[in-house]
């Protein structure tokens, strides 16, 4: 199962590693079995390859519903994303394949900002897909966060910090508050002190008053 996704990342992983040396740390933090979902932020296209070689797992990730209806979408298939239409407020179906693979043991990745980030804000304000996903499954969710530049000559090194997993519990909306909270305190390790002074950070009670 998943032979394509594992070819490929087999294939690509080095290449990927030779380009941008990133630098991963806590990795240990992603379960050795059994589900959980892997939440981080969103800067990159090549966000998802990053987590994908962080750990000999397959990783099951949230891919734009557009892409797997363009031309190459047999890729994505392939893949094991799963497809979600950014332009709908709900995405019922992205939810239940989420949980559906939850439930069989896997690692579903998930950005709860829902889009790149190319704002002064340190994060977007989060949906609630993750922490809805680690409510109804029990699956733990890994926070993470990714820093730096995808450049062969970074001015800022490419890296991504695995937290602890944050075990379910309590209601939707207090996991997603523990969930960006966690994410923001990541994200000032991963940051460089050039990189965080250029970032305004908004609290997640800030955001719900918006």
């Amino acid at each position: 199962m998943y032979t394509f996704y594992k070819t490929a990342r087999f294939i690509l992983g080095p290449v990927f590693r030779l380009m941008y040396r990133p630098v991963i740390i806590g990795r240990e933090n992603i379960p050795s079995d059994g589900p959980a979902v892997i939440a981080g932020n969103h800067k990159h296209a090549f966000d998802p390859i990053l987590i994908d070689i962080s750990t000999k797992r397959v990783v099951r990730a949230l891919a734009k519903k557009d892409l797997h209806d363009s031309r190459f979408g047999f890729l994505f298939r392939s893949a094991g994303t799963i497809p979600v239409d950014l332009h709908a407020k709900h995405n019922p179906a992205a939810l239940e394949a989420a949980v559906a693979a939850l439930e069989k043991g896997e690692l579903v990745n998930v950005s709860p900002e829902a889009k790149r980030n190319y704002t002064k804000e340190l994060l977007l304000p989060f949906k609630f897909g993750a922490a809805v996903m680690s409510a109804r499954t029990g699956a733990p969710i890994v926070p993470y966060a990714i820093a730096g530049d995808y450049s062969l000559f970074p001015k800022h090194r490419l890296t991504v910090i695995f937290g602890r997993p944050l075990e379910a519990g309590g209601s939707p909306g207090d996991t997603n508050r523990r969930l960006y909270d966690e994410i923001a305190g990541l994200l000032r390790k991963a940051m460089s002190e050039d990189e965080l002074k250029h970032k305004h950070f908004t609290s997640y009670e800030s955001w719900e008053k918006i």
